[in-house]
């Protein structure tokens, strides 16, 4: 019942339109609700009335979100291609993904309908994100949110890959590093790479792979990218690395330059 009011509530600031844009939370001041609380960061130069695109990103084990809206792989993406950033705060400093039903779908549909009351938003490009527990977290809220999701950019941590989801983005984008020591890389078996997003191509009913070929934002880091382009319902890309746990330089840039019909640039 709680959800069902939180998603009426974001469907209905999203055509009523926004209601504060003046609100002072942002980088330095989190947005109050419920019994904590968000942090958003605009894009740059944006004219205060134009439709945002909005990337939801889900901060990592023992952080908030300030650190989201000040970090350079994340916010340095959406500072510079009109997205708006926004990060929630995680109880605890964590979030609640091992098992369905999790309390923290609720509060991020609500943060989104807080974020849509308050600024006008492009309902066709909403993403999620995250990086690490936050990434599962994403995950989590993808796979049973009500929200229509353009994308999920999942950055090293996976659900279960036998998880139910009753619902997916129309595209899924996820990262992991074969060194990662901390959210293991979920290899499959006989060292099936692909592995770690076979619950999506499930869910989109995808088909075959293709591999695209290596590519680099930075020169020390190589990503051999996977993707499956003839899913029924949507697309799925897999980037592998042979490095351990933490966000690739540009990747986030790189999957919204090529959601938002961009060139790619870097950061």
């Amino acid at each position: 019942m709680v959800r069902n009011m939180h998603i009426l509530l974001f469907l209905l600031a999203l055509f009523a339109g926004p209601a504060r844009a003046d609100a002072p939370c942002g980088i330095d001041q989190p947005c109050t609700i419920e019994d904590r609380g968000y942090f958003l960061r605009l894009p740059d130069g944006w004219d205060g009335q134009s439709e945002l695109p909005v990337l939801l990103h889900f901060h990592g084990w023992g952080r908030q979100g300030d650190v989201v809206t000040g970090h350079d792989r994340i916010a340095s993406a959406t500072r510079k291609r009109g997205v708006l950033l926004v990060a929630p705060n995680g109880r605890n400093r964590t979030w609640s993904f091992w098992r369905p039903g999790s309390a923290d779908t609720a509060f991020a549909e609500a943060v989104l309908a807080d974020v849509a009351a308050r600024y006008p938003i492009d309902r066709a490009r909403i993403y999620v994100s995250g990086y690490s527990y936050g990434s599962a977290m994403a995950w989590r809220f993808a796979c049973e949110t009500d929200v229509p999701l353009a994308a999920l950019l999942a950055i090293a941590g996976t659900l279960r890959q036998d998880e139910d989801c009753p619902s997916a983005p129309r595209s899924v984008r996820h990262v992991h590093g074969l060194d990662d020591t901390v959210m293991e890389f979920p290899m499959g078996a006989g060292g099936d790479q692909t592995r770690p997003v076979a619950l999506w191509r499930q869910a989109l009913d995808c088909g075959d792979v293709t591999p695209v070929g290596a590519w680099q934002a930075r020169s020390f880091l190589t990503l051999t990218r996977l993707e499956w382009q003839d899913c029924t319902a949507g697309q799925v890309a897999l980037d592998i690395h042979p490095g351990g746990h933490f966000i690739p330089h540009g990747w986030i840039a790189r999957h919204l330059d090529e959601l938002l019909g961009l060139p790619f640039s870097y950061p």
